[in-house]
């Protein structure tokens, strides 16, 4: 070990060393053997070569926003990639390149200077590297796909410290598995991802029905969405109304949903496009509106602050969406015992549909749909309550997900996780297995959803 990796390297009883092993859910309270805040590729390679001599597993921190705390691997080397936040923008060439440690906020902020935008997430907190790597679903994916489907190279420090440049002439094979398979093949040092024309205007829909209405406004929406997969990504989402001047005072603590759906061409058209969503009854607000695509990426930040409550998410992909799914979703949204949970149904659709399943590690992409429950509480006496509460909605659910599919950002906390991982990536999850023994043999890399490296 190195010198400068010694002084930097972060180790328990140390006055840095819990605040450096907190992650955005706050449920997670594992112990790293180390932590090694990284500024460069240099320090990545350091930190896998310090964790060979040490017999060490690696979990790797971007964002640290995945509700399972894959960053946090307990008896682990820690790698936090929070010092390489760089953005590179090539205008010309509609191409960015970010950096590891990049959070959605440093992405948006340098591509919409040029009026550019790759498919991100929906909070501007999360990391990068964590929601591509299993996918990455935003209000961009009815044009633009998924983000996986924008990543067109990477430059990857294996278990070994090699640094590899994967794109489609170099390493095919590892880029394909760093389009679904999660952070299983080494450490993402950088991304080049396409950009696409968006903003620097959009249109915000989002409507605020009280639970109150039922089912019909989703029913509307949901039959709307079916007919415009390629203009709008829109979600429905249930929450509770908070005592707010910012609603109708006589909606304030009743449960609610918003139906929230972004246009990504011109903002004016996108207006009179959604128009018909604003007007389905009575409403506790309208926070529609034409604004800056930077401002809607935030939008959803003061739902998910870091470190500040306890969250349990679980997810299905869906076939269709039935009047009987609408109406259980809004139950279970009604039946939630923590006022600070949320979930949504998501509609898909349009350009991610027309991916190839083949195309990418992820898989097909015959789902339409996908019915997500976020709870989110704050205090642990309450965890038993609201975390049963939560497995038990989303099992009753099962029988209508597609072949018991599941979106991997959204998997809930490693319980199941084997077996999870292996429905989600279905036929992929063999060659995946393949793949990993050429980039990490030993499986180094486990805190995830976990793919070992075939016999």
């Amino acid at each position: 070990m190195t010198t400068d990796i010694a002084a930097r390297l972060i180790r328990p009883a140390t006055a840095e060393y819990d605040k450096a092993r907190m992650v955005w859910n706050a449920m997670i309270d594992r112990y790293p053997a180390a932590i090694l805040r990284c500024a460069s590729v240099q320090d990545i390679q350091a930190g896998l070569a310090y964790a060979r001599s040490q017999g060490l597993a690696v979990s790797i921190k971007g964002g640290g926003h995945n509700v399972a705390g894959h960053a946090v691997g307990e008896g682990a080397l820690m790698l936090d990639l929070g010092g390489m936040r760089g953005v590179t923008v090539d205008p010309t060439r509609r191409i960015a390149w970010v950096e590891g440690g990049a959070i959605w906020a440093d992405v948006d902020s340098a591509t919409q200077v040029h009026g550019l935008a790759v498919p991100g997430g929906l909070i501007s907190e999360t990391g990068v590297g964590g929601l591509t790597l299993s996918g990455g679903v935003g209000w961009l994916r009815s044009r633009h796909g998924l983000t996986i489907d924008n990543l067109l190279a990477a430059d990857v420090v294996t278990a070994d410290g090699e640094v590899i440049r994967t794109d489609a002439s170099h390493h095919p094979d590892l880029l394909w598995a760093l389009k679904g398979g999660g952070g299983n093949f080494g450490v993402v040092a950088r991304f080049c991802f396409q950009l696409h024309l968006v903003g620097p205007e959009v249109m915000f829909c989002a409507p605020i029905y009280p639970a109150s209405a039922g089912i019909g406004p989703i029913k509307v929406w949901r039959d709307f969405i079916s007919q415009h997969s390629d203009d709008l990504g829109s979600l429905v989402e249930f929450s509770t109304i908070p005592e707010s001047p910012d609603y109708d005072s006589a909606y304030w603590g009743q449960r609610c949903y918003t139906i929230a759906a972004v246009f990504a061409g011109d903002a004016a058209e996108g207006e009179r496009l959604v128009e018909p969503l604003r007007n389905l009854g009575p409403k506790a607000a309208d926070f529609s509106g034409i604004m800056p695509y930077a401002t809607v990426q935030t939008l959803f930040d003061a739902l998910m602050p870091t470190g500040a409550y306890r969250c349990y998410w679980k997810s299905h992909l869906l076939a269709k969406l039935t009047d009987e799914m609408i109406a259980e979703a809004l139950q279970n949204a009604v039946d939630n015992p923590s006022d600070r949970s949320i979930s949504s149904i998501w509609s898909f659709g349009g350009a991610t549909a027309r991916v190839p399943a083949e195309a990418t590690a992820f898989g097909s992409r015959d789902f339409g749909w996908m019915y997500s429950l976020d709870s989110v509480w704050e205090k642990p006496e309450d965890d038993q309550k609201v975390r049963g509460f939560t497995r038990a909605a989303w099992d009753r659910f099962r029988r209508h997900a597609l072949d018991g599919r599941l979106y991997l950002n959204f998997a809930g906390q490693d319980e199941d996780s084997a077996e999870l991982t292996r429905t989600a990536l279905g036929r992929n999850f063999a060659r995946l297995a393949k793949i990993k023994v050429s980039y990490d043999p030993g499986n180094m890399f486990c805190f995830n959803q976990n793919i070992p490296p075939a016999a």
